[in-house]
């Protein structure tokens, strides 16, 4: 019986989905796209500081082994056999920077993670040095000047920290996304770990032409930073490197696997929903949320505050391809928010039983600007506010309006790149951790006044880097061919409000973001540092106040 079961399965291929909140190990069948097991591990975040968003790279690291391990006790329990695991991939939160001793395999620092807002004054500083009529970093990178990538969380790390510029002087220093970290330390570390990186994280450091699709010497130059410390940046589809097993896995059946899949975790989006055409777009709810719209072979850049990226390049030889990206800082991070810092949840699940209790949240509305405001504002200024409060508001009101916000910031960027792209779409497909939220789901629905269509398999992101993996050239046991593609079965949830309503809600929703910007002023004089832009992480004096205004008894829900 098992021995059939093995037959029938065949190639199997893993991916390891290293994201801002947790990591997971997956396992799919190659031949139908079916998820056979899997296992997830939650991130631990530190704030050292306002507005410092930092994560231990080798609780990452030590993650990805745990997930592996277990990942594999469940397929031995479900006897499956892991010798059938042909590849890996990985996909990863994106921009968040690790700088690491190539000699010990020891990390120089805290990985500092994209949410962070401690280069603020970096990027004012050099911003006074981009011609006004030439702005040479985003014509080469799509990207606008901003504390959200990777160039200026290095360009801190080595004005600021002794261990990674005595590093740096001694030729010792590596840098990477998390990609790079992983990729290295899986195929060996320090003895023959790969070094390299693939064409979409290369894209989020601000120090990649996404023309040439190579490293950039005038950027290099203008940001201060040695090229030599960079990774090798390849396809996002070959195999880089061998799996080596740590001494601390137990699972030696993947000694020797091939890692053949790298894509920023909204890549791997758009590729694990098969947005391979020219307009498709997806939108991915995770610690932040992220519409990518496949624009093909060419550039766009947009004129409302989009980003151009790296969509996706699936193999040495095949071209490259291009996306419109609209990004929001605070999406499923503001359900953490409320269950570790409000308290007023116990898990992130809670929030959809809150929000249906009350169904609507009776004219309160949630802007979490935690770190600014992303898409399509660009506003460091930004912090985050609830406002329209009653005596009547309670914790149910509350966690509505951070669903609402959600979805009207989804508004927000949908919007801009209907405004870019001249045609708009005329549904959405989703896919990420808060899809499983029926409320959340039809609230996007009623909000964009188009249908949400979400695949019943939501964990589109693994799938996009294990078919990048079974694609690649000597593995060759995933087909992207359209023919071959596995059909998707979808849930689909249609506007069920009226258009006028839609609107005056999505209008109210503008003017509570203009009342969140402007309120960082001035910086910070507890930061130990001046140069440290000042960032109440989590708006927190502004909703403590408005928490002492209205009384706790209302937040808690106590008569």
């Amino acid at each position: 019986m098992a021995a059939a079961k093995k037959a029938v399965l065949g190639p199997l291929v893993g991916a390891v989905d290293q994201g801002t909140s947790s990591t997971r190990f997956l396992v799919f069948n190659s031949k139908t796209a079916e998820l056979l097991s899997h296992h997830q591990v939650e991130i631990k975040q530190e704030f050292p500081r306002e507005g410092w968003v930092e994560q231990d790279p080798k609780e990452i690291l030590q993650s990805v082994y745990e997930c592996i391990e277990k990942t594999c006790e469940k397929l031995g329990q479900l006897n499956i056999d892991i010798s059938n695991i042909k590849a890996i991939g990985v996909s990863n939160q994106r921009e968040t920077t690790v700088v690491w001793d190539k000699l010990t395999g020891e990390p120089l620092y805290n990985a500092v993670v994209w949410l962070d807002l401690r280069t603020q004054s970096t990027v004012e500083n050099l911003s006074k040095r981009i011609p006004g009529n030439n702005n040479f970093v985003k014509s080469k990178t799509g990207l606008p000047l901003s504390t959200y990538f990777s160039a200026v969380k290095l360009r801190w790390l080595l004005d600021n920290v002794r261990k990674v510029q005595k590093a740096v002087e001694e030729n010792r220093a590596l840098f990477g996304t998390i990609d790079s970290w992983l990729i290295w330390s899986l195929t060996g570390g320090v003895n023959g770990g790969v070094h390299c990186t693939d064409v979409t994280n290369a894209s989020r450091t601000m120090l990649f032409n996404i023309h040439s699709l190579e490293w950039d010497k005038e950027l290099c130059e203008f940001f201060g930073i040695p090229m030599e410390i960079l990774p090798n940046v390849r396809s996002s589809s070959e195999i880089y490197g061998l799996m080596k097993i740590s001494h601390s896995l137990k699972a030696g059946a993947l000694e020797g696997v091939p890692i053949s899949g790298c894509l920023g975790d909204q890549s791997a989006a758009l590729v694990g929903q098969m947005c391979f055409q020219d307009g498709q777009a997806k939108n991915t709810y995770g610690t932040g949320c992220f519409l990518l719209c496949n624009t093909g072979h060419k550039c766009v850049f947009s004129e409302h505050g989009l980003l151009t990226t790296v969509a996706y390049k699936l193999g040495r030889d095949k071209p490259v391809y291009y996306a419109l990206e609209g990004s929001v800082a605070i999406a499923g991070a503001v359900i953490r928010w409320l269950r570790d810092n409000l308290g007023i949840i116990k898990s992130s699940e809670e929030i959809e039983k809150l929000a249906k209790e009350v169904g609507t949240s009776y004219g309160c509305y949630f802007v979490p600007a935690f770190s600014g405001l992303y898409a399509p504002y660009w506003e460091p200024s930004a912090r985050g506010i609830i406002c329209g409060l009653t005596q009547f508001t309670n914790k149910c009101h509350i966690a509505f309006a951070a669903l609402e916000a959600v979805c009207f910031q989804t508004r927000e960027i949908l919007d801009a790149m209907n405004r870019d792209c001249g045609i708009p779409l005329s549904h959405l497909q989703v896919d990420g951790g808060m899809t499983s939220n029926k409320i959340l789901m039809q609230l996007q629905a009623d909000i964009l006044y188009i249908p949400v269509v979400k695949p019943s398999m939501p964990e589109t992101t693994a799938l996009g880097a294990a078919m990048a993996a079974g694609a690649a050239e000597g593995v060759g046991v995933w087909s992207l061919e359209p023919e071959d593609l596995s059909a998707v079965t979808m849930e689909r949830f249609e506007p069920q409000i009226n258009a006028e309503e839609s609107e005056i809600r999505y209008s109210t929703w503008k003017k509570a973001v203009m009342k969140s910007v402007g309120w960082v002023t001035t910086q910070s004089p507890e930061s130990g540092d001046p140069s440290i832009f000042c960032s109440l992480p989590l708006g927190f004096f502004i909703v403590s106040s408005m928490v002492m205004l209205i009384g706790a008894r209302y937040i808690s829900g106590i008569p």
